[in-house]
C-alpha cells in the first residue's frame, strides 16, 4: 500500500473510532440473501451465472454522527468466494452542513440506466449493465461536504486516490470485442495530484429541480497506445467535465434533462495500415439526454433520448462514432395490490440499429421474500448491444430481505 493509501486509512480508522466511541446510540442490522440463476438462450442452454450473495448492512446512530457499513460475500457456481465492501462512512451533522468521509457511493444526475453526469463512482461492468445499478456502481473513499441554503444546496466532492471502472474479464460471455489487445496498464499514481475534485450546485424549487455540476477526474476508461516497445498499452486521461441537470412537472409530465461538456478525453485512433499501429488524440466530447416520463391509470410510462457527440471528429478514431444516438422506454404496472410489479425497460441503438430488450416480473411472496423472473434479450449485429446478440438469458433471482 503507497503512502498516500495508508494516511488516509488511518485517517477514517480514527475517525470510525471516535464515533463508535462518542456517547449514545443504535446500532442497526439488515441486507438480504440472494440466489440468481441465469440460462442463456442458445442450444446447450448453459448457465450464464449462478450466484448465491449474502450482503450485510450495519448502521450506528450517534448524537450528530452516524456509521455506515456495507459488506457482501459472493459464492459463484464454481464455489469460489468473493468477499468485499460496498461502503464504509462517517457522517457528521452540523446546522447547515453534513460531512461524510469514507468509502461511499455518490450518485448524480436525472437520466435512467445511462450515466452521463453520474461520474464520480466507477462502474462495475463485469456482467455488462445488467446488475441492478446499485451494484453497479462502486464505493470510492472520498470525502464530501454538503451544504445547505433553505432551497439551495452546494455539494464538495475531494477524492484521493483514482478507482477505475472494471470491465468484463477476458474469456467472459461479456467480454468486449475490440480489435486490439493490451500488454501493460497505465494507472495514475498515488499522489496528491492526481486526486480528483467535484462540486454541484442544486436549487429544488416548487416548479423546477436544477443542478448544475462540475469536476476535474480522470476517465474511468483508458485509451490504448502503442509504446514501441512492450506492445499496446491502456493509459487513463485526465479530463474536466462541466455539466447539468433538471426536473419539472408540467400538468402530470415528468420532464427531465441532463448534459455534460468533457474536455481532455482521449481516444485511441489508427495510425497506421496494420495493427498495432494505434495511438491517441484529444478531443472534446458531449453527452446529453431528454426524458419523458408520465402515469396513465397505473401505468407508469417513460422514455429517453440520449446523444454522445465526438467535437472536431477525426475518422481514425477506431471505437466511438461521432454521433451515437440511444433511446430508451420504459412501461411498468402494479398488480395485486402492489404485490406483483410487470416492468418492461429497452434500450434502443439508434446509430448500430440494436437494441436491449429487458422484461420483468416482481413479485412479493411474503414480508421480504421477493420472487424476480426476467429476460435480457440483445438485438442488431455491432454496437453496444449488438455485440452480445449471442447472449440472451432468462433469469430468475429470489431474495430474503432482513
Amino acid at each position: 500500500m503507497k503512502k498516500g493509501s495508508i494516511i488516509f486509512t488511518i485517517t477514517l480508522t480514527l475517525l470510525l473510532v471516535s464515533a463508535a466511541g462518542a456517547a449514545a446510540q443504535d446500532l442497526y442490522f439488515g441486507g438480504y440473501a440472494r440466489n440468481t440463476t441465469g440460462v442463456i438462450l442458445d442450444e446447450d442452454m448453459k448457465f450464464s451465472q449462478v450466484l448465491n450473495t449474502f450482503d450485510l448492512k450495519a448502521e450506528y446512530y450517534g448524537d450528530i454522527s452516524e456509521i455506515k457499513a456495507e459488506v457482501f460475500v459472493n459464492q459463484t457456481d464454481t464455489n469460489e468466494l468473493e468477499a468485499g465492501v460496498k461502503e464504509l462512512y462517517m457522517d457528521i451533522f452540523f446546522d447547515s452542513m453534513d460531512l461524510r468521509i469514507g468509502k461511499q457511493q455518490i450518485i448524480w444526475g436525472k437520466a435512467d440506466g445511462v450515466f452521463i453526469t453520474d461520474v464520480i463512482s466507477p462502474k462495475d461492468l463485469s456482467d455488462f449493465v445488467l446488475p441492478d445499478f446499485d451494484e453497479v456502481r462502486m464505493g470510492v473513499t472520498a470525502l464530501k461536504a454538503d451544504y445547505y441554503f433553505n432551497t439551495v444546496g452546494l455539494e464538495l466532492v475531494w477524492i484521493p486516490m483514482f478507482t477505475p471502472a472494471v470491465m468484463p474479464s477476458d474469456g467472459t460471455i461479456w467480454e468486449v470485442n475490440t480489435p486490439v489487445t493490451v500488454s501493460e496498464i497505465n494507472y495514475p499514481s498515488e499522489t496528491l495530484d492526481n486526486s480528483e475534485v467535484f462540486g454541484k450546485l442544486s436549487y429544488m424549487g416548487s416548479a423546477i429541480d436544477i443542478e448544475l455540476m462540475g469536476g476535474y477526474m480522470w476517465d474511468d476508461l483508458p485509451a490504448i497506445n502503442f509504446d514501441g516497445s512492450s506492445g499496446l498499452r491502456a493509459d487513463y486521461s485526465r479530463v474536466a467535465m462541466a455539466g447539468g441537470s433538471f426536473s419539472t412537472d408540467i400538468a402530470g409530465l415528468i420532464v427531465r434533462g441532463e448534459g455534460a461538456y468533457y474536455t481532455g478525453k482521449d481516444f485511441t485512433i489508427k495510425t497506421g495500415a496494420t495493427l498495432p499501429d494505434v495511438s491517441t488524440v484529444e478531443k472534446d466530447f458531449v453527452n446529453y439526454m431528454v426524458g419523458l416520463d408520465y402515469s396513465l391509470a397505473g401505468f407508469t410510462l417513460g422514455t429517453q433520448f440520449i446523444q454522445e457527440i465526438v467535437l472536431d471528429y477525426d475518422d481514425r478514431i477506431m471505437l466511438n462514432d461521432e454521433f451515437k444516438n440511444t433511446m430508451t422506454f420504459v412501461i411498468a404496472k402494479p398488480f395485486l395490490n402492489d404485490t406483483l410489479m410487470v416492468e418492461f425497460f429497452s434500450y434502443v441503438g439508434l446509430t448500430n440499429e440494436d437494441a436491449l430488450l429487458r422484461p420483468k416480473v416482481t413479485y412479493d411472496l411474503a414480508d421480504g421474500l421477493e420472487w424476480v423472473v426476467g429476460a435480457d434479450i440483445f438485438l442488431g449485429d455491432s454496437g453496444d448491444f449488438g455485440q452480445y446478440d449471442d447472449n440472451d438469458l432468462v433469469y430468475t433471482k429470489v431474495k430474503y430481505s432482513f
